[in-house]
């Protein structure tokens, strides 16, 4: 019987534990970008939210960052956690690097490389990967 108690709660443990490193879902990442990013790039993330008016640049249509059908990864979750900025005009765009931290999953940035990478951070990168158009 003990047995049979500590093999349920290793397989439950262990569960628990792929669960937490896998890669979030975009609905985990919409939540993300409706408390922080709804009001710059819009509800449809197309670069119309309520305070877009007043920004010089406008904020970016965050619906077509894939360029040859390819999205770039690495480039997005450097712009978002204000690693690097390199090639963007202004400097209105807040870093959210201080946000989105904790808990690490591994992501694929596109070099076949898993990289720790926070999963608030994993998710709006899901989220912003899954709203993608042609």
């Amino acid at each position: 019987m003990v047995m049979r108690i500590i093999a349920v709660l290793t397989v439950a443990g262990l569960a628990a534990c792929v669960q937490a490193v896998s890669m979030p879902e975009p609905a985990e990442g919409a939540a993300i970008f409706a408390e922080n990013c709804v009001q710059c790039h819009g509800v449809g993330a197309t670069g119309d939210g309520p305070w877009a008016k007043g920004l010089s640049p406008a904020p970016a249509d965050l619906t077509r960052l894939s360029a040859k059908g390819v999205f770039p990864r690495a480039r997005v979750l450097s712009v978002i956690d204000g690693y690097d900025r390199t090639g963007l005009p202004g400097q209105e765009m807040p870093e959210f690097g201080a946000l989105l931290r904790g808990q690490t999953v591994p992501v694929d940035v596109g070099d076949g490389v898993l990289t720790p990478t926070p999963r608030p951070l994993a998710a709006l990168l899901a989220y912003l990967e899954s709203i993608q158009k042609g």
